[in-house]
């Protein structure tokens, strides 16, 4: 039985592409946007990988001497594919054990993930964009990543460009009304540190004054892992959380911190496995969400990375 042919990854592409052509260059120039697209809808590299694999395939059996935009015909292939994988990925996500989050990736050579802005590509944007419907999402992934004219959104989504605005304004109000204002990214990581050494040294009342008063921690273990299984909220309950998890979770452990989506995040590994990833969304009040990721295959974009985790190694408590 034949092997199905596997979309080709970023690495082979430009070699490839100069060796023959079998609508690999079409492709080679536009698989970081389509992965881009894929992933802020979906929230899962896996799955964006899927998406990707899935147009390689269709754009294989296409008539290509027909297709006058193949940019444009490989973006509508994805959007459209990512919005029907949507619609079934809600109702998984209904009926998952315990908090769902969005699968963190590996920014740290790719900050923007082929888009022209990456604030879409925020843990805290991904995680509001999951209450939105697949063709609002849709809309504004294209409209605020990746600076698609309204026009083009209209076409891709076979809607008019009035629908097309409508959605793209209700997406944005959204996300505005759901986040506060955030900090820049160097004070995103100086609180991040200061949140891990805090929570190191079980000093609470440090911890307590870098949370904003309506702090939400999130914890996603999927079932596999034991975390909690609902968001913890307000400061003196958040405070009084991580306290808790603090008594076993950096004990005999490495601590480092990586980028993901592009932000800092603290991943802490056991014996040299990941086990679990955290990182804070911030404003002017404080830290306003934290998010911990125990699921491990919620690990696999940072644990693959090659992210030079020797930079910024902060020692756990058994090293100390």
């Amino acid at each position: 039985m034949a092997e199905e042919p596997q979309a080709p990854s970023s690495a082979r592409l430009g070699a490839e592409a100069g060796e023959h052509d079998d609508g690999l260059s079409a492709f080679a120039g536009v698989r970081p946007r389509l992965f881009g697209i894929a992933y802020r809808m979906l929230g899962s590299a896996a799955e964006a990988e899927d998406v990707v694999q899935d147009v390689w395939l269709r754009w294989q059996s296409t008539n290509r001497k027909v297709v006058e935009n193949p940019p444009a015909f490989l973006a509508t292939t994805t959007t459209r594919l990512c919005i029907n994988l949507a619609q079934s990925a809600q109702k998984r996500h209904e009926t998952y054990v315990g908090t769902w989050l969005p699968e963190p990736v590996d920014t740290s050579t790719d900050p923007g993930l082929g888009a022209e802005r990456s604030e879409a590509l925020k843990l805290a944007v991904l995680l509001l964009l999951e209450k939105l419907s697949p063709t609002e999402r849709a809309a504004y992934v294209l409209r605020e990543a990746f600076d698609y004219s309204y026009d083009q959104i209209a076409s891709i989504l076979q809607m008019e460009e009035a629908n097309v605005r409508q959605l793209v304004s209700r997406a944005r109000k959204h996300i505005v009304d759901g986040r506060r204002k955030s900090v820049s990214s160097n004070e995103q990581r100086r609180l991040l540190e200061a949140f891990v050494t805090a929570a190191q040294k079980g000093d609470m009342a440090a911890l307590e004054d870098l949370l904003a008063e309506d702090v939400v921690a999130y914890a996603d273990g999927g079932g596999l892992v034991r975390a909690a299984g609902v968001p913890v909220s307000g400061r003196e309950r958040v405070t009084a959380y991580v306290e808790a998890v603090s008594k076993y979770i950096w004990k005999g452990v490495s601590v480092d911190f990586v980028e993901v989506n592009g932000q800092a995040a603290v991943l802490v590994s056991r014996d040299g496995v990941p086990a679990t990833l955290g990182t804070i969304d911030a404003s002017a009040q404080g830290i306003d969400q934290i998010m911990w990721f125990l699921r491990p295959s919620k690990l696999t974009a940072v644990s693959k990375s090659g992210q030079d985790l020797s930079e910024g190694h902060a020692p756990g408590p058994a090293e100390a």
